[in-house]
């Protein structure tokens, strides 16, 4: 696909700001010698999604046992790997295990300005962050926070406190925000607990995005402050559930 212009993008959305989130399960589907690389696939499909802005969790960073495994392991990191051409990346690592790290990543076709990361890891089990990119779109900054929470309920409703507190400290409080990712929540308990904080997304429709083969619960949300949820749209189909046990979601939002 040949990469247009940010100029050009934003007339053929129509004035929309198009946000995707992704968990792409580290870019490997399957356990054991039945697992299979699929982050060349990956590239494809996120310059597929043709978004200004795309959110993902679950990436790798390096991992040597797997790069020692798969012939085709790409030379880059998976964040610079995924990134079409004309976009900007942005990672920062989340956790690190015995063979590597990975963490959170931003891909985006407009300006960065600026990026940070915090830790929210809730306990020694789970290694958890956010990550914090400020992006210029159309002459105005929007700031972006890409999370995965923990899996515990608890830890869940904590990291979001912790989100609350970060966003107050960091976060101007007129500007426009987006918060994006894996949530890990199965309920409404932490989508209440975000609009108190002033945070919202487009609820008229459902959008299961896991387990991605049957989906049962979304689990991904684009949340926003300062900005009007316009759409949201879950890719389907047997190419999108064999590269991830998640399904990509997609929002629109105009100013």
């Amino acid at each position: 696909m040949t990469a247009s212009s940010p100029d050009t993008q934003f007339l053929l959305h129509g004035g929309l700001l198009r946000v995707a989130t992704y968990n792409i399960h580290k870019g490997v589907l399957g356990l054991g010698p039945a697992r299979r690389l699929e982050i060349h696939n990956l590239g494809l499909a996120v310059e597929q999604l043709d978004a200004d802005i795309v959110c993902l969790q679950e990436v790798r960073r390096l991992n040597r046992r797997e790069q020692d495994y798969f012939e085709r392991w790409p030379a880059v990191p998976q964040a610079e790997y995924l990134a079409p051409l004309g976009y900007e990346s942005v990672y920062r690592t989340n956790a690190y295990t015995r063979h590597g790290e990975h963490g959170n990543a931003l891909l985006t076709r407009w300006p960065v300005l600026g990026h940070q990361h915090e830790d929210i890891s809730d306990h020694r089990f789970e290694q958890r962050g956010l990550l914090h990119v400020e992006v210029l779109f159309q002459g105005r900054p929007v700031h972006v926070i890409v999370v995965h929470l923990g899996l515990i309920p608890g830890s869940r409703v904590r990291q979001a406190a912790q989100l609350q507190r970060f966003i107050e400290r960091e976060v101007p409080s007129g500007a426009p925000l987006i918060v994006a990712g894996d949530f890990n929540d199965w309920g409404s308990r932490l989508q209440r607990l975000l609009r108190g904080y002033g945070l919202h997304e487009y609820d008229e429709v459902r959008a299961p995005t896991y387990p991605a083969r049957l989906p049962l619960a979304q689990l991904d949300h684009v949340y926003v402050r300062g900005l009007t949820p316009v759409g949201l749209q879950v890719p389907q189909g047997r190419i999108w559930w064999r590269m991830s046990d998640h399904l990509p979601l997609i929002a629109e939002f105009h100013w």
